[in-house]
């Protein structure tokens, strides 16, 4: 099973999961009731079916992604992040090569066997608007 020890690793181990196209890994980084934006412009889902399916549909563009974080702010069980992802490589529904580039907001939990899993992950969430 795939654990985050802190904060600072779950972007890691997401990005491996996903290079490894390995959803079910990438699911278990989510709480039970986590809130996830799927895509520019979105509307947030809620629980573990909608956010597998919006992983699917994200593993399905292929592609690599990289990350590079920008911060982490800890405050007792929560944490607040920011990373820069870019995921190139990979093709759109119509063969079209992606490049797509953000700044993620993300919050994660202190879970009682002291792992982290997201709340919120908002890939696009500190982009500039």
């Amino acid at each position: 099973m795939t654990t985050a020890h802190g904060p600072e690793r779950i972007n890691t181990l997401w990005a491996d999961a996903f290079n490894a196209r390995d959803v079910p890994a990438m699911l278990a980084l989510y709480e039970g009731d986590a809130v996830m934006v799927p895509a520019p412009g979105s509307a947030p889902v809620t629980g573990p079916g909608a956010i597998e399916s919006s992983l699917q549909r994200l593993v399905g563009l292929g592609g690599r992604l990289t990350f590079q974080p920008r911060y982490w702010l800890r405050n007792g069980d929560l944490a607040l992040g920011r990373i820069d992802f870019r995921l190139a490589g990979g093709t759109d529904n119509h063969g079209a090569t992606i490049d797509l580039r953000g700044s993620t907001a993300e919050v994660t939990r202190r879970q009682p066997d002291g792992t982290w899993k997201y709340v919120f992950d908002h890939p696009f969430g500190a982009n500039p608007t």
